[in-house]
């Protein structure tokens, strides 16, 4: 029980960014590589080929700026709820109460890590190439696929990073939208003086 906490939490951070994938690397150590704590219902085949088609979809998708943003905007009530989702399956034969805490940190930590990635996005948008923007997703990727997996054999380090992540992540977006917003009244200010 005391190993939920991570992973419900890692899970949770990394299904914010990418939840296709989150599904896709769990079911694929819980199926291949025999790691007991992945719910069966994440091993299925179905739910494997369609969160793989999904995953592929969102691949090309989050390359391409300002189609990102509009696929973010559709996911911002689809990745904390399938946070929520695997929070609840990790949590497996817990109490009740231990299932809907897990589902409750699951989504929340989907949320958070959402909002950061959609922010985040949103700013790298601004950039006139698009270099920026499939580097990102692509980091984004093996970030998810990384801390998924060390969370098989590091549950509580794999939880310390995402939690570093999220931390670093919500600065950025702070800063980002803090200077976007200063810019903006020079511009008014610029506007109106003239």
């Amino acid at each position: 029980m005391v190993d939920l906490v991570p992973w419900v939490f890692t899970s949770g951070w990394a299904s914010g960014v990418n939840a296709y994938a989150v599904v896709v690397v769990l079911g694929v150590l819980g199926r291949f590589a025999g790691v007991d704590a992945v719910p069966a219902a994440l091993q299925r085949t179905d739910v494997l080929l369609g969160a793989a088609v999904l995953y592929c979809l969102e691949f090309v998708v989050d390359k391409i700026p300002w189609l990102d943003s509009t696929w973010d905007a559709v996911h911002t009530a689809i990745r904390p709820a399938l946070g929520a989702a695997i929070g609840l399956l990790l949590a497996g034969d817990a109490t009740t109460v231990a299932q809907a805490l897990a589902a409750t940190a699951g989504g929340l930590s989907a949320l958070a890590s959402h909002a950061v990635k959609a922010g985040v996005r949103a700013a790298v948008n601004t950039s006139p190439e698009p270099a920026s923007n499939i580097a990102l997703s692509v980091a984004e990727d093996v970030t998810v696929a990384g801390v998924i997996s060390l969370a098989v054999v590091a549950p509580w380090v794999a939880a310390g990073i995402a939690a570093v992540l999220l931390a670093a992540g919500v600065a950025i977006v702070i800063t980002v939208a803090s200077r976007i917003r200063r810019y903006r009244q020079r511009r008014r200010q610029r506007l109106t003086s003239s």
